[in-house]
Protein backbone atom coordinates (compact mmCIF):
# COMPACT_ATOMS: atom_id res chain seq x y z
CA UNK A 1 0.00 0.00 0.00
CA UNK A 2 1.43 3.39 -0.92
CA UNK A 3 1.36 6.38 1.35
CA UNK A 4 -1.50 8.21 -0.31
CA UNK A 5 -4.37 5.81 0.27
CA UNK A 6 -7.58 6.28 -1.72
CA UNK A 7 -10.72 7.25 0.21
CA UNK A 8 -13.45 4.66 0.47
CA UNK A 9 -16.08 5.34 -2.21
CA UNK A 10 -18.80 5.67 0.42
CA UNK A 11 -16.96 8.52 2.16
CA UNK A 12 -16.66 11.93 0.54
CA UNK A 13 -13.57 14.05 1.23
CA UNK A 14 -15.87 16.88 2.36
CA UNK A 15 -17.16 14.63 5.14
CA UNK A 16 -13.67 14.39 6.56
CA UNK A 17 -13.18 18.14 6.33
CA UNK A 18 -16.46 18.58 8.19
CA UNK A 19 -15.17 16.28 10.89
CA UNK A 20 -12.03 18.42 11.07
CA UNK A 21 -14.42 21.37 10.99
CA UNK A 22 -11.63 23.86 10.55
CA UNK A 23 -10.42 26.35 8.04
CA UNK A 24 -6.79 27.37 7.74
CA UNK A 25 -7.78 30.62 9.46
CA UNK A 26 -8.91 28.72 12.57
CA UNK A 27 -5.68 26.74 12.69
CA UNK A 28 -3.64 29.90 12.22
CA UNK A 29 -5.53 31.69 15.00
CA UNK A 30 -4.46 28.94 17.40
CA UNK A 31 -0.88 29.96 16.60
CA UNK A 32 -1.30 33.75 16.51
CA UNK A 33 -4.58 35.53 17.17
CA UNK A 34 -5.68 37.87 14.34
CA UNK A 35 -5.86 41.58 15.07
CA UNK A 36 -9.68 41.62 14.95
CA UNK A 37 -9.93 38.97 17.67
CA UNK A 38 -7.38 40.76 19.82
CA UNK A 39 -9.36 43.98 19.47
CA UNK A 40 -12.76 42.50 20.33
CA UNK A 41 -11.71 39.96 22.97
CA UNK A 42 -8.77 41.86 24.38
CA UNK A 43 -10.69 44.87 25.66
CA UNK A 44 -10.49 45.51 29.36
CA UNK A 45 -14.18 44.65 29.75
CA UNK A 46 -13.85 41.34 27.90
CA UNK A 47 -10.70 40.37 29.80
CA UNK A 48 -12.37 41.38 33.04
CA UNK A 49 -15.31 39.09 32.34
CA UNK A 50 -12.90 36.24 31.55
CA UNK A 51 -11.02 36.83 34.78
CA UNK A 52 -14.23 36.76 36.77
CA UNK A 53 -15.64 33.71 35.02
CA UNK A 54 -12.71 31.51 36.01
CA UNK A 55 -11.62 33.21 39.20
CA UNK A 56 -12.02 30.01 41.23
CA UNK A 57 -10.89 27.58 38.52
CA UNK A 58 -7.49 26.48 37.28
CA UNK A 59 -7.53 27.18 33.57
CA UNK A 60 -4.11 25.54 33.16
CA UNK A 61 -4.94 22.21 34.81
CA UNK A 62 -3.36 20.29 31.92
CA UNK A 63 -0.01 22.09 32.19
CA UNK A 64 2.23 23.54 29.49
CA UNK A 65 4.59 22.03 26.94
CA UNK A 66 7.08 22.83 24.20
CA UNK A 67 8.16 20.83 21.16
CA UNK A 68 9.21 20.77 17.52
CA UNK A 69 12.63 22.16 18.54
CA UNK A 70 14.78 24.11 16.10
CA UNK A 71 17.82 26.36 16.45
CA UNK A 72 15.85 29.61 16.34
CA UNK A 73 12.25 28.58 17.07
CA UNK A 74 10.01 26.47 19.28
CA UNK A 75 6.34 25.45 19.41
CA UNK A 76 4.64 26.21 22.74
CA UNK A 77 1.44 24.48 23.91
CA UNK A 78 -1.29 24.69 26.47
CA UNK A 79 -4.97 23.76 26.57
CA UNK A 80 -7.50 25.59 28.73
CA UNK A 81 -9.42 23.12 30.90
CA UNK A 82 -10.88 24.31 34.23
CA UNK A 83 -12.74 20.97 34.47
CA UNK A 84 -10.50 18.51 32.57
CA UNK A 85 -12.81 15.52 33.00
CA UNK A 86 -16.03 17.20 31.85
CA UNK A 87 -17.77 14.41 29.88
CA UNK A 88 -18.24 16.45 26.70
CA UNK A 89 -14.46 16.55 26.16
CA UNK A 90 -14.25 20.36 26.27
CA UNK A 91 -12.60 20.57 29.67
CA UNK A 92 -15.27 22.77 31.20
CA UNK A 93 -14.78 25.56 28.66
CA UNK A 94 -17.71 27.43 27.07
CA UNK A 95 -18.31 27.30 23.30
CA UNK A 96 -16.50 30.56 22.57
CA UNK A 97 -12.94 31.69 21.91
CA UNK A 98 -10.56 33.09 24.52
CA UNK A 99 -7.36 35.11 24.09
CA UNK A 100 -4.26 33.47 25.53
CA UNK A 101 -1.19 35.62 26.07
CA UNK A 102 2.24 34.01 26.09
CA UNK A 103 5.73 35.22 26.88
CA UNK A 104 9.25 33.83 26.65
CA UNK A 105 12.20 34.99 28.75
CA UNK A 106 15.78 33.92 29.22
CA UNK A 107 16.47 31.23 31.81
CA UNK A 108 17.95 33.83 34.17
CA UNK A 109 14.88 36.08 34.04
CA UNK A 110 12.77 34.25 36.61
CA UNK A 111 10.26 37.07 36.94
CA UNK A 112 9.78 37.62 33.19
CA UNK A 113 10.82 41.25 33.71
CA UNK A 114 12.37 41.53 30.23
CA UNK A 115 10.71 38.94 27.97
CA UNK A 116 12.45 38.28 24.66
CA UNK A 117 9.20 37.39 22.89
CA UNK A 118 5.49 37.89 23.57
CA UNK A 119 2.34 37.11 21.65
CA UNK A 120 -1.34 36.22 21.71
CA UNK A 121 -3.04 33.03 20.47
CA UNK A 122 -6.74 32.26 20.21
CA UNK A 123 -8.01 29.28 22.23
CA UNK A 124 -11.03 28.11 20.22
CA UNK A 125 -13.67 25.46 20.94
CA UNK A 126 -12.93 23.94 17.52
CA UNK A 127 -9.45 23.02 18.84
CA UNK A 128 -10.59 22.05 22.34
CA UNK A 129 -9.21 25.43 23.47
CA UNK A 130 -5.63 24.42 22.77
CA UNK A 131 -3.04 26.81 21.38
CA UNK A 132 0.21 26.16 19.50
CA UNK A 133 2.10 29.47 19.24
CA UNK A 134 5.37 29.30 17.32
CA UNK A 135 8.13 31.45 18.80
CA UNK A 136 10.76 32.57 16.30
CA UNK A 137 13.88 34.74 16.36
CA UNK A 138 15.44 32.89 19.30
CA UNK A 139 19.16 32.35 19.87
CA UNK A 140 20.62 28.88 19.09
CA UNK A 141 21.39 26.55 22.00
CA UNK A 142 20.01 28.94 24.56
CA UNK A 143 17.86 28.17 27.60
CA UNK A 144 14.50 29.89 27.93
CA UNK A 145 11.46 29.84 30.17
CA UNK A 146 7.86 30.47 29.07
CA UNK A 147 4.36 30.87 30.45
CA UNK A 148 0.78 31.69 29.41
CA UNK A 149 -1.83 34.09 30.80
CA UNK A 150 -5.61 34.44 30.54
CA UNK A 151 -7.04 37.42 32.40
CA UNK A 152 -5.22 37.43 35.73
CA UNK A 153 -4.49 33.68 35.69
CA UNK A 154 -0.93 32.64 34.89
CA UNK A 155 0.17 29.14 33.91
CA UNK A 156 3.00 27.12 35.41
CA UNK A 157 6.40 27.95 33.93
CA UNK A 158 7.90 25.71 31.27
CA UNK A 159 11.51 25.45 30.13
CA UNK A 160 13.22 24.70 26.83
CA UNK A 161 16.59 24.91 25.16
CA UNK A 162 16.88 25.68 21.47
CA UNK A 163 19.02 23.47 19.25
CA UNK A 164 22.46 24.40 17.94
CA UNK A 165 22.68 25.63 14.35
CA UNK A 166 22.88 22.68 11.90
CA UNK A 167 26.51 23.45 10.98
CA UNK A 168 27.64 24.07 14.55
CA UNK A 169 30.33 21.94 16.19
CA UNK A 170 28.64 20.30 19.22
CA UNK A 171 30.56 18.41 21.90
CA UNK A 172 27.72 16.85 23.87
CA UNK A 173 23.91 16.39 23.88
CA UNK A 174 21.61 14.57 26.33
CA UNK A 175 18.08 13.29 25.81
CA UNK A 176 15.56 10.93 27.38
CA UNK A 177 13.32 8.30 25.77
CA UNK A 178 9.85 7.48 27.15
CA UNK A 179 6.98 5.31 25.94
CA UNK A 180 3.68 3.61 26.77
CA UNK A 181 1.86 5.37 29.61
CA UNK A 182 -1.32 3.51 30.50
CA UNK A 183 -2.45 5.87 33.29
CA UNK A 184 -4.76 3.27 34.79
CA UNK A 185 -1.95 0.68 35.16
CA UNK A 186 0.15 2.72 37.57
CA UNK A 187 1.45 6.02 38.82
CA UNK A 188 3.70 8.12 36.57
CA UNK A 189 6.63 7.89 38.97
CA UNK A 190 9.07 7.63 36.07
CA UNK A 191 8.04 11.11 34.93
CA UNK A 192 8.72 12.44 38.44
CA UNK A 193 12.33 11.25 38.21
CA UNK A 194 12.75 12.16 34.55
CA UNK A 195 11.77 15.76 35.33
CA UNK A 196 14.83 15.98 37.59
CA UNK A 197 17.34 14.77 34.99
CA UNK A 198 19.82 17.05 33.28
CA UNK A 199 18.80 16.84 29.62
CA UNK A 200 18.21 18.84 26.46
CA UNK A 201 15.26 16.99 24.90
CA UNK A 202 12.70 14.23 25.46
CA UNK A 203 11.49 11.73 22.86
CA UNK A 204 8.13 10.03 23.37
CA UNK A 205 8.00 7.06 21.02
CA UNK A 206 4.37 6.02 21.12
CA UNK A 207 1.26 5.09 23.12
CA UNK A 208 0.75 8.48 24.76
CA UNK A 209 -2.80 7.36 25.59
CA UNK A 210 -4.66 4.03 25.54
CA UNK A 211 -8.11 3.61 24.09
CA UNK A 212 -9.34 0.68 26.22
CA UNK A 213 -12.36 0.89 28.51
CA UNK A 214 -11.23 1.37 32.12
CA UNK A 215 -12.79 -0.61 34.96
CA UNK A 216 -11.80 -1.51 38.51
CA UNK A 217 -12.52 -5.17 37.77
CA UNK A 218 -10.40 -5.45 34.62
CA UNK A 219 -7.49 -3.05 34.41
CA UNK A 220 -7.45 -0.25 37.01
CA UNK A 221 -4.16 -1.09 38.74
CA UNK A 222 -3.31 2.47 39.85
CA UNK A 223 -4.25 2.47 43.52
CA UNK A 224 -6.01 5.34 45.24
CA UNK A 225 -7.96 6.58 42.22
CA UNK A 226 -11.38 6.24 40.65
CA UNK A 227 -12.56 7.21 37.18
CA UNK A 228 -15.97 8.54 36.11
CA UNK A 229 -18.38 6.46 34.05
CA UNK A 230 -17.40 7.91 30.63
CA UNK A 231 -14.05 6.14 30.92
CA UNK A 232 -15.76 2.74 31.10
CA UNK A 233 -16.14 2.79 27.30
CA UNK A 234 -13.67 2.07 24.50
CA UNK A 235 -12.55 5.30 22.83
CA UNK A 236 -13.83 5.95 19.30
CA UNK A 237 -15.19 9.50 19.05
CA UNK A 238 -13.48 12.89 19.10
CA UNK A 239 -15.03 13.72 22.48
CA UNK A 240 -13.79 10.43 23.94
CA UNK A 241 -10.26 10.93 22.60
CA UNK A 242 -10.16 14.45 24.05
CA UNK A 243 -11.36 13.16 27.40
CA UNK A 244 -8.78 10.37 27.44
CA UNK A 245 -5.96 12.87 26.82
CA UNK A 246 -7.36 15.01 29.64
CA UNK A 247 -7.21 12.10 32.08
CA UNK A 248 -3.62 11.22 31.23
CA UNK A 249 -2.41 14.83 31.02
CA UNK A 250 -3.94 15.69 34.38
CA UNK A 251 -1.09 13.74 35.99
CA UNK A 252 1.24 16.19 37.74
CA UNK A 253 4.37 14.18 36.92
CA UNK A 254 3.64 14.06 33.18
CA UNK A 255 3.09 17.82 33.35
CA UNK A 256 6.46 18.19 35.09
CA UNK A 257 8.12 16.21 32.31
CA UNK A 258 6.62 18.46 29.65
CA UNK A 259 7.66 21.56 31.61
CA UNK A 260 11.23 20.29 31.97
CA UNK A 261 12.29 20.17 28.31
CA UNK A 262 10.91 20.15 24.75
CA UNK A 263 9.26 16.88 23.75
CA UNK A 264 9.26 15.23 20.32
CA UNK A 265 6.13 13.03 20.18
CA UNK A 266 5.36 10.31 17.66
CA UNK A 267 2.49 7.87 17.88
CA UNK A 268 2.20 4.10 17.83
CA UNK A 269 -1.10 2.20 17.77
CA UNK A 270 -3.03 3.08 20.95
CA UNK A 271 -3.42 6.73 20.02
CA UNK A 272 -6.00 5.26 17.60
CA UNK A 273 -6.61 1.54 18.21
CA UNK A 274 -4.53 -1.46 19.27
CA UNK A 275 -2.43 -3.01 16.48
CA UNK A 276 -4.10 -1.09 13.66
CA UNK A 277 -2.23 -1.00 10.35
CA UNK A 278 -3.02 1.73 7.85
CA UNK A 279 -6.71 1.25 7.09
CA UNK A 280 -6.78 -2.21 8.73
CA UNK A 281 -8.58 -2.47 12.07
CA UNK A 282 -7.84 -5.38 14.42
CA UNK A 283 -11.50 -5.29 15.45
CA UNK A 284 -12.67 -5.68 11.87
CA UNK A 285 -14.12 -2.15 11.74
CA UNK A 286 -15.05 -1.36 8.16
CA UNK A 287 -12.82 1.13 6.43
CA UNK A 288 -15.35 3.98 6.19
CA UNK A 289 -16.00 3.97 9.93
CA UNK A 290 -12.33 3.44 10.82
CA UNK A 291 -11.39 6.43 8.69
CA UNK A 292 -13.66 8.60 10.85
CA UNK A 293 -12.14 7.14 14.00
CA UNK A 294 -8.61 7.79 12.74
CA UNK A 295 -9.53 11.37 11.81
CA UNK A 296 -10.87 11.97 15.32
CA UNK A 297 -7.79 10.40 16.91
CA UNK A 298 -5.37 12.45 14.82
CA UNK A 299 -7.18 15.68 15.61
CA UNK A 300 -7.11 14.96 19.36
CA UNK A 301 -3.39 14.12 19.08
CA UNK A 302 -2.76 17.54 17.54
CA UNK A 303 -4.86 19.31 20.16
CA UNK A 304 -2.97 17.72 23.05
CA UNK A 305 0.68 17.61 22.01
CA UNK A 306 3.26 20.29 21.11
CA UNK A 307 3.48 19.33 17.44
CA UNK A 308 3.88 21.78 14.58
CA UNK A 309 0.89 23.13 12.59
CA UNK A 310 2.03 20.99 9.65
CA UNK A 311 0.87 17.96 11.65
CA UNK A 312 -2.74 19.15 11.77
CA UNK A 313 -4.75 16.37 10.10
CA UNK A 314 -6.61 16.58 6.84
CA UNK A 315 -9.36 14.19 7.82
CA UNK A 316 -7.70 10.80 8.50
CA UNK A 317 -4.28 11.95 7.22
CA UNK A 318 -1.58 13.63 9.28
CA UNK A 319 2.13 13.94 8.56
CA UNK A 320 4.10 13.61 11.79
CA UNK A 321 7.36 12.27 10.36
CA UNK A 322 10.18 14.80 10.32
CA UNK A 323 13.94 15.19 10.79
CA UNK A 324 16.27 17.71 12.41
CA UNK A 325 19.96 18.11 13.23
CA UNK A 326 21.75 18.89 16.48
CA UNK A 327 24.72 20.68 14.96
CA UNK A 328 27.02 18.21 13.26
CA UNK A 329 26.76 15.80 16.18
CA UNK A 330 23.31 14.23 15.69
CA UNK A 331 20.59 13.80 13.12
CA UNK A 332 17.19 12.62 14.36
CA UNK A 333 14.87 10.99 11.82
CA UNK A 334 11.42 10.52 13.36
CA UNK A 335 9.08 8.14 11.53
CA UNK A 336 5.44 7.04 11.58
CA UNK A 337 5.17 3.24 11.54
CA UNK A 338 1.35 3.07 11.68
CA UNK A 339 -0.44 5.32 9.22
CA UNK A 340 1.13 4.05 6.00
CA UNK A 341 1.98 0.42 6.78
CA UNK A 342 0.51 -2.49 4.85
CA UNK A 343 -2.17 -4.58 6.53
CA UNK A 344 -1.34 -7.47 8.83
CA UNK A 345 -0.77 -10.84 7.15
CA UNK A 346 -0.87 -14.34 8.56
CA UNK A 347 2.71 -15.16 9.68
CA UNK A 348 2.32 -18.64 8.15
CA UNK A 349 1.95 -17.03 4.72
CA UNK A 350 5.69 -16.72 4.12
CA UNK A 351 5.32 -15.52 0.54
CA UNK A 352 3.02 -12.64 1.51
CA UNK A 353 5.12 -11.75 4.55
CA UNK A 354 8.31 -11.50 2.49
CA UNK A 355 6.82 -9.69 -0.48
CA UNK A 356 9.37 -7.15 -1.71
CA UNK A 357 6.84 -4.32 -1.96
CA UNK A 358 5.62 -4.78 1.60
CA UNK A 359 6.39 -1.74 3.76
CA UNK A 360 5.94 -0.65 7.36
CA UNK A 361 6.45 3.01 6.43
CA UNK A 362 4.73 3.41 3.10
CA UNK A 363 6.91 3.85 0.04
CA UNK A 364 7.12 7.65 0.04
CA UNK A 365 8.01 7.91 3.72
CA UNK A 366 10.47 5.03 3.36
CA UNK A 367 12.28 6.78 0.49
CA UNK A 368 12.39 9.97 2.53
CA UNK A 369 13.85 8.10 5.53
CA UNK A 370 16.63 6.54 3.45
CA UNK A 371 17.48 9.93 1.96
CA UNK A 372 17.65 11.54 5.39
CA UNK A 373 20.02 8.86 6.64
CA UNK A 374 22.16 8.56 3.53
CA UNK A 375 22.65 12.32 3.14
CA UNK A 376 23.35 13.01 6.78
CA UNK A 377 26.56 14.84 7.73
CA UNK A 378 26.07 13.97 11.42
CA UNK A 379 28.40 11.93 13.58
CA UNK A 380 25.45 9.97 15.03
CA UNK A 381 22.22 9.17 13.19
CA UNK A 382 19.15 8.30 15.26
CA UNK A 383 15.96 6.73 13.90
CA UNK A 384 13.08 7.47 16.30
CA UNK A 385 10.58 4.69 15.76
CA UNK A 386 7.69 3.03 17.62
CA UNK A 387 8.16 -0.74 17.18
CA UNK A 388 11.10 -3.12 17.48
CA UNK A 389 13.38 -3.43 14.44
CA UNK A 390 15.51 -6.38 15.58
CA UNK A 391 14.42 -9.87 14.37
CA UNK A 392 12.76 -11.67 17.27
CA UNK A 393 10.12 -14.26 16.26
CA UNK A 394 7.95 -15.24 13.32
CA UNK A 395 4.73 -14.32 15.12
CA UNK A 396 5.79 -10.73 16.00
CA UNK A 397 4.12 -9.39 12.88
CA UNK A 398 3.12 -6.10 14.50
CA UNK A 399 6.83 -5.21 14.70
CA UNK A 400 9.39 -4.96 11.88
CA UNK A 401 9.32 -8.80 11.96
CA UNK A 402 6.08 -8.45 10.01
CA UNK A 403 7.89 -6.39 7.35
CA UNK A 404 11.18 -8.19 6.63
CA UNK A 405 11.72 -6.47 3.27
CA UNK A 406 11.44 -3.04 4.91
CA UNK A 407 13.92 -4.12 7.57
CA UNK A 408 16.34 -5.50 5.00
CA UNK A 409 16.33 -2.18 3.16
CA UNK A 410 16.83 -0.26 6.41
CA UNK A 411 19.79 -2.39 7.52
CA UNK A 412 21.35 -2.03 4.09
CA UNK A 413 21.17 1.74 4.38
CA UNK A 414 22.50 1.67 7.93
CA UNK A 415 25.70 -0.01 6.71
CA UNK A 416 26.68 3.21 4.94
CA UNK A 417 25.61 5.59 7.73
CA UNK A 418 27.80 6.87 10.55
CA UNK A 419 26.91 5.43 13.96
CA UNK A 420 23.24 4.46 13.35
CA UNK A 421 21.00 4.18 16.42
CA UNK A 422 17.33 3.16 16.65
CA UNK A 423 15.04 4.31 19.50
CA UNK A 424 12.04 2.08 20.15
CA UNK A 425 9.25 1.53 22.67
CA UNK A 426 6.08 -0.64 22.51
CA UNK A 427 7.07 -3.85 24.34
CA UNK A 428 6.98 -2.59 27.97
CA UNK A 429 10.52 -3.83 28.61
CA UNK A 430 13.92 -2.22 28.47
CA UNK A 431 16.19 -3.79 25.88
CA UNK A 432 19.81 -3.21 24.86
CA UNK A 433 20.07 -4.71 21.38
CA UNK A 434 22.57 -4.81 18.53
CA UNK A 435 21.32 -4.89 14.95
CA UNK A 436 23.19 -7.50 12.92
CA UNK A 437 23.41 -8.09 9.18
CA UNK A 438 22.79 -11.46 7.54
CA UNK A 439 26.33 -12.65 8.21
CA UNK A 440 26.31 -11.55 11.84
CA UNK A 441 28.23 -8.30 11.40
CA UNK A 442 27.11 -5.32 13.54
CA UNK A 443 25.12 -2.76 11.59
CA UNK A 444 23.84 -0.51 14.39
CA UNK A 445 22.29 -0.50 17.85
CA UNK A 446 18.71 -0.39 19.12
CA UNK A 447 17.71 1.08 22.48
CA UNK A 448 14.28 -0.25 23.50
CA UNK A 449 12.46 1.73 26.16
CA UNK A 450 10.16 0.15 28.72
CA UNK A 451 6.81 1.70 29.63
CA UNK A 452 6.07 4.60 31.95
CA UNK A 453 3.26 2.58 33.55
CA UNK A 454 1.77 0.07 31.09
CA UNK A 455 1.47 -3.47 32.52
CA UNK A 456 1.85 -2.29 36.09
CA UNK A 457 4.81 -2.97 38.36
CA UNK A 458 6.85 -5.36 36.23
CA UNK A 459 9.91 -7.10 37.67
CA UNK A 460 13.66 -7.28 37.19
CA UNK A 461 15.01 -9.23 34.23
CA UNK A 462 12.99 -10.74 31.42
CA UNK A 463 11.01 -13.91 30.93
CA UNK A 464 10.88 -13.42 27.16
CA UNK A 465 12.56 -16.55 25.85
CA UNK A 466 11.94 -15.47 22.26
CA UNK A 467 14.06 -12.40 22.89
CA UNK A 468 16.93 -13.63 25.03
CA UNK A 469 17.75 -16.60 22.80
CA UNK A 470 19.26 -14.14 20.33
CA UNK A 471 22.92 -13.23 20.98
CA UNK A 472 22.34 -9.67 19.78
CA UNK A 473 19.80 -9.07 22.58
CA UNK A 474 22.22 -8.11 25.33
CA UNK A 475 19.96 -7.48 28.30
CA UNK A 476 16.30 -6.78 29.20
CA UNK A 477 14.27 -5.59 32.20
CA UNK A 478 10.50 -5.58 32.74
CA UNK A 479 10.24 -2.75 35.28
CA UNK A 480 8.86 0.69 34.41
CA UNK A 481 11.10 3.65 33.58
CA UNK A 482 12.89 5.51 30.78
CA UNK A 483 16.25 5.70 29.01
CA UNK A 484 18.71 8.52 29.58
CA UNK A 485 21.12 8.97 26.67
CA UNK A 486 24.27 11.11 26.58
CA UNK A 487 26.09 11.54 23.27
CA UNK A 488 29.55 12.92 22.55
CA UNK A 489 31.74 12.70 19.46
CA UNK A 490 33.51 9.68 20.92
CA UNK A 491 30.73 7.71 22.57
CA UNK A 492 27.05 7.15 23.27
CA UNK A 493 26.06 6.23 26.83
CA UNK A 494 22.61 4.78 27.57
CA UNK A 495 21.35 4.46 31.13
CA UNK A 496 18.25 2.28 31.48
CA UNK A 497 16.42 3.82 34.45
CA UNK A 498 13.69 1.92 36.34
CA UNK A 499 11.40 2.21 39.35
CA UNK A 500 10.63 -0.91 41.44
CA UNK A 501 6.85 -0.36 41.47
CA UNK A 502 4.12 1.95 40.13
CA UNK A 503 0.80 0.50 41.26
CA UNK A 504 0.83 1.37 44.98
CA UNK A 505 1.87 5.03 44.85
CA UNK A 506 4.29 7.45 43.18
CA UNK A 507 7.08 7.23 45.78
CA UNK A 508 9.27 4.49 44.26
CA UNK A 509 12.97 5.40 44.08
CA UNK A 510 15.01 5.86 40.93
CA UNK A 511 17.19 2.85 40.09
CA UNK A 512 19.38 1.87 37.15
CA UNK A 513 18.76 -1.56 35.62
CA UNK A 514 21.89 -1.47 33.41
CA UNK A 515 24.07 0.91 31.44
CA UNK A 516 25.63 0.41 28.01
CA UNK A 517 28.03 2.46 25.93
CA UNK A 518 28.68 2.42 22.21
CA UNK A 519 32.06 3.80 21.07
CA UNK A 520 31.90 5.80 17.86
CA UNK A 521 32.54 3.56 14.86
CA UNK A 522 31.97 0.30 16.76
CA UNK A 523 28.24 -0.32 16.07
CA UNK A 524 28.36 -2.33 19.28
CA UNK A 525 26.93 -2.16 22.80
CA UNK A 526 29.38 -2.63 25.66
CA UNK A 527 28.04 -2.98 29.18
CA UNK A 528 29.44 -0.49 31.65
CA UNK A 529 32.34 -1.93 33.62
CA UNK A 530 33.49 -4.30 30.86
Amino acid sequence: MGERAVFDKTVDRRDFLQLAGLSSAVISAGIAAPAAAQSSLGSSAAEGRAAGEWAKSDLFGLGVASGTPRAESMILWTRLAPDPLAPDGHGGMPPRSVLVHWEVATAEDEGFRSPVAVGVALAQPELAHSVHPQVTGLKPRTEYRFRFRVGDQTSPVGHFKTLPMPDQDVEQFSFAVASCQAWYHGHFTAWRHLANENLDLIFFVGDYIYEYAISKEDNLKRQGVEVPEPFAHTVQTLEQYRLRYSLFKSDEHLQAGHAKAPMVVIWDDHEVENNHAGWWSEKGTEKAHFAYQRAAAYRAFYENTPVAPEAFPNGPHSQIYNAFDVGRLLRFVNVDTRQYRDAVVDPSDVEALNRETRSILGHRQERWMHEQLQNSPAKWNVLTNSVVVAPIADDKVDQWDGFPSSRKRLLQTMRSVQNPVVLTGDIHQHGAVELWGDSGEPVGIELICTSIASDGDGRPGSSSADWLKHPYVKKMDQRRGYILVDVTKKQLNAQFVVVPYVEKDDQAPREVAFTYRSPSGSRRLIEKGF
